[in-house]
């Protein structure tokens, strides 16, 4: 189901009556003055989910939450966060469909790499994103990992030098309701297999976006993979499982547990909300996830 689409009247509306402390929709229980008080994780938002709304208004709800950053915004809005005190916390590349499994695709993919690492440090954001890309029929898999490989050599060393990490995202594969929930299609559905292709480039710039929602779906076991594959993580998105809706008790995964595993193996980065909000009072969605996750 796709993200509704509110008007800034009645999406002002809404934020008075929450900030008021009145829930209009949310569901039991929830704080809607909650603020973030423990600041273990670095939280941050992927801003397309949220995209019903103003970028300047939920720039400020983040801020008053007290989320420290934004992703998935256009690059237009830099300044204005960081006039705001928000960081940039993970800029965007080549997107999931036109990835380096096709050699085809490598000058593209280099070209946007490269120039979002001279924005990302230009910005004093630490990663850029990248994606293996869609299987495509001539190519094998094991032709396709080499030629992934060989594209992110080409621009590992920029990024070693620029001080700016490579993440790639594990996406699922499983789930074709949505073309925001599951990517049918995708190469580097195995999060197991994705440490491997990070393994094979051999820099320490090259890390994991691990997407919770995605390694729950293809995977499962999040917080024994997340132990695991620590010193590869450069990056988390979280979303509710089924559905990609909130961290509430209608989906599967305990985020309470994994937010203190992931504080545990000293993680340091950025956790950024990728749900797609359901809940009629959309502030109050995003205030709860802060919650859940301030652990």
């Amino acid at each position: 189901m796709s993200a509704p689409v509110f008007g800034r009247r009645a999406w002002l509306k809404t934020t008075l009556i929450a900030v008021g402390g009145v829930a209009v929709g949310s569901a039991p229980g929830v704080e809607t003055d909650f603020t973030i008080r423990h600041h273990r994780i670095r939280q941050s938002i992927m801003g397309w989910t949220y995209n019903f709304m103003p970028i300047a208004d939920l720039a400020k709800l983040c801020k008053q939450i007290g989320l420290v950053a934004m992703e998935g915004i256009d690059p237009k809005h830099y300044p204005m966060i960081r006039e705001l005190g928000l960081a940039v916390s993970l800029v965007g590349s080549h997107g999931f469909a036109k990835g380096p499994f096709n050699p085809s695709n490598h000058d593209f993919v280099e070209k946007k790499l490269r120039d979002g690492i001279d924005l990302a440090a230009h910005v004093g954001c630490p990663s850029v994103i990248t994606f293996t890309g869609m299987r495509e029929p001539g190519i094998s898999d094991e032709q396709g990992a080499r030629n992934c490989v060989d594209c992110w050599k080409r621009v590992i060393g920029y990024a070693e030098e620029k001080k700016i990490n490579l993440c790639l995202e594990h996406l699922n594969s499983r789930d074709n309701s949505h073309p925001m929930k599951g990517h049918p299609g995708y190469f580097g559905d195995n999060v197991d297999f994705c440490v491997e292709l990070i393994k094979r480039v051999g820099s320490p710039n090259m890390k994991l976006l691990f997407d919770i929602y995605h390694v729950q779906i293809m995977n499962g076991d999040v917080i024994r993979r997340l132990r695991l594959y620590k010193d590869f993580i450069g990056h988390y998105h979280t979303a509710g499982v089924p559905g990609r809706g909130e961290l509430d008790d209608g989906q599967e995964i305990n985020y309470p547990a994994v937010m203190r595993a992931i504080v545990e193996t000293g993680y340091t980065g950025y956790v950024a909300h990728e749900f797609i909000p359901t809940w009629p009072d959309k502030v109050a969605a995003l205030r709860h996830a802060t919650k859940v996750c301030d652990v």
